[in-house]
């Protein structure tokens, strides 16, 4: 009981800080967590540092406990709600790697690359 207590403690604590990073989108398919989605929907991956660091997470990437939660991210004054489906190897610590459909609600995608992202972690998954 005193580490579910430990866990569910951090976790509150990764929910309540707003991160800054930069925004890049990709191809979806079959993702860390074992989902399979497509461009048109509305996902995330997450650096492999901060989702292999996730409190919880466990050698097998399908159970790390971030995998369906959700993040809002924004950028100049435009917000966008992403579930968590994968992870991005090439990205730093708080970049995120969003579904095309997600980063055109941020910015074109000719674009390419967003810098200042500020995103944060809600409450539960979806």
């Amino acid at each position: 009981m005193l580490f579910v207590s430990l866990i569910l403690g951090l976790v509150s604590s990764a929910l309540a800080v707003t991160h800054s990073g930069d925004g890049t989108f990709t191809t979806f398919g079959l993702g860390a967590c074992g989902f399979t989605n497509d461009n048109s929907q509305l996902v995330v991956g997450v650096s492999t540092a901060f989702y292999n660091d996730f409190p919880g997470a466990t050698p097998n990437p399908n159970n790390n406990p971030i995998c369906g939660r959700t993040i809002t991210a924004t950028f100049q004054g435009k917000s966008v709600t992403v579930e968590v489906v994968d992870k991005c190897t090439g990205c730093a610590m708080f970049d995120l790697n969003f579904s095309p459909a997600a980063f055109d609600k941020l910015a074109n995608e000719s674009v390419g690359r967003i810098h200042n992202v500020s995103w944060q972690l809600n409450g539960g998954g979806e």
